[in-house]
């Protein structure tokens, strides 16, 4: 992110230098004007995002505090064990993975990192290869990186903000995106694995597809299960016993389901989703005997604090968009890559936040608030739609491998950031297809 941020700044500044000098005097004034009001604007978008982003963790608090992230880490249990062979289904790994999809699902990202990174340091535990990723892990980030949510909160507080008339319009587009990136993600995971084996240094010999050391390779002894020093907090999923198998195949038909029902019918209920969540997640609460006013409020306090927080981000970001804009430089890219993105149903406008989005997760939300902010482009235009599904539906790919591989000193990452890179190709065909079903012209 360093170098893209010195890359955008340095660009512009050369890009209306050059333009200063030969065609176009008059351009370095308009760079000064940019950056200023660029900075301006960040800390006006923050601000109203305030009320909204609290509206939504406020939302969401109740649904935490009522069980619904443990609702939905028991039905994903019995799919899991079956996703990961390797990991015994009561090792603490299991618990910390269902925990970290269960709050992905829900688009809490806070919240599913800290179960990612517990998760990845009992998968090292049980690595008989300590410092290179097993199957397991690959399967787990490719899986992570896939951007698997069902309720993209953020982007449709981002929307509301900005003053779109359907904020939640692009939550089909989204379930049909991420489902494509995340079944990509599990194919390929699953396939590539025979292609990079694992290679012993000690013992000087290769393991099989399964990760698995043939007899003739010592292997360390691996600690037990229970010896990992897991909190408390997957502690909760992994005591729980699994909801049965006919549970969790209703879960998932349910939601494979919805992609018919959003290409024919969501631009008609999506009008309904907010409204109706709001009742839903109140009523669950109430139905949980949760203190649905005083979880609501912990949660809103959260959502105040994270949209300050977003803000020097916010700040870098749009300067250095709003100076890329004023050099003239964006222009020339968005030109120059028009003829041959257009016609795929690609606005070339939304480029640079789909090439931002797999190293920064912020910078991507920023690039993307810019690009709505634009009276040209705005929230309810296809660019509109578009940067939303793309930021719904896809993750932050280098940043999430490079956190959680580090957490566990992991250098050998084998087959992993392939799979991820399939899964985002993926997931960005299937945005522009249902974005461009959904939402033609």
């Amino acid at each position: 992110m360093n170098r893209f941020f010195l890359f955008l700044v340095v660009t512009a500044f050369a890009t209306a230098a050059w333009r200063e000098t030969t065609t176009a005097p008059g351009t370095m004034a308009a760079l000064s004007k940019a950056a200023i009001d660029g900075a301006g604007q960040a800390v006006t978008l923050a601000i109203g995002l305030v009320g909204v982003m609290s509206l939504f963790l406020g939302l969401m608090r109740i649904a935490e505090a009522g069980g619904l992230l443990t609702i939905i880490a028991r039905l994903l249990q019995p799919l899991l064990v079956r996703l990961f062979p390797d990991v015994p289904a009561n090792h603490p790994a299991m618990g910390a993975m269902v925990m970290n999809f269960s709050a992905n699902l829900l688009g809490l990202g806070n919240a599913a990192t800290p179960f990612g990174i517990r998760a990845m340091e009992a998968l090292e535990r049980l690595n008989p290869h300590p410092g290179t990723a097993t199957n397991a892990m690959a399967m787990f980030l490719a899986l992570n990186t896939s951007g698997l949510t069902l309720l993209p909160t953020g982007v449709i507080a981002l929307r509301a903000s900005l003053g779109s008339s359907d904020p939640a319009a692009i939550v089909p587009t989204t379930l049909i995106a991420t489902i494509c990136s995340t079944l990509t993600a599990g194919l390929a995971a699953w396939a590539l694995a025979r292609w990079f084996p694992v290679v012993d240094n000690r013992a000087n010999a290769v393991t099989n597809a399964d990760g698995q050391t043939p007899a003739s390779a010592a292997a360390p002894t691996l600690a037990p299960a229970d010896s990992c020093n897991h909190a408390a907090t997957n502690e909760t999923a992994a005591s729980l016993p699994p909801y049965p198998i006919w549970a969790t195949a209703l879960f998932f038909i349910g939601i494979l389901a919805l992609i018919p029902l959003s290409l024919t019918l969501g631009a008609a209920l999506s009008a309904w989703l907010v409204p109706g969540l709001i009742v839903l997640f109140l009523l669950f609460g109430a139905v949980r005997r949760v203190p649905v006013y005083e979880q609501f409020v912990e949660g809103a306090r959260d959502g105040f604090q994270v949209a300050l927080r977003i803000i020097p981000y916010l700040v870098a970001i749009l300067v250095a968009v709003a100076m890329l804009r004023a050099s003239g430089a964006l222009t020339a890219f968005v030109s120059w890559l028009a003829p041959i993105t257009t016609p795929i149903g690609f606005p070339a406008e939304a480029l640079p936040m789909a090439l931002l989005r797999p190293f920064s997760g912020s910078g991507a939300y920023a690039v993307m608030a810019s690009i709505m902010s634009e009276p040209a482009t705005g929230p309810d235009t296809l660019v509109g739609w578009l940067v939303s599904t793309l930021q719904g539906s896809t993750e932050t790919t280098f940043y999430v491998l490079a956190v959680y591989f580090g957490a566990v000193g992991i250098k050998r990452i084998r087959h992993t950031l392939a799979a991820a890179l399939l899964a985002d190709l993926a997931g960005i065909a299937a945005a522009v297809a249902a974005v461009s079903w959904l939402y033609p012209g």
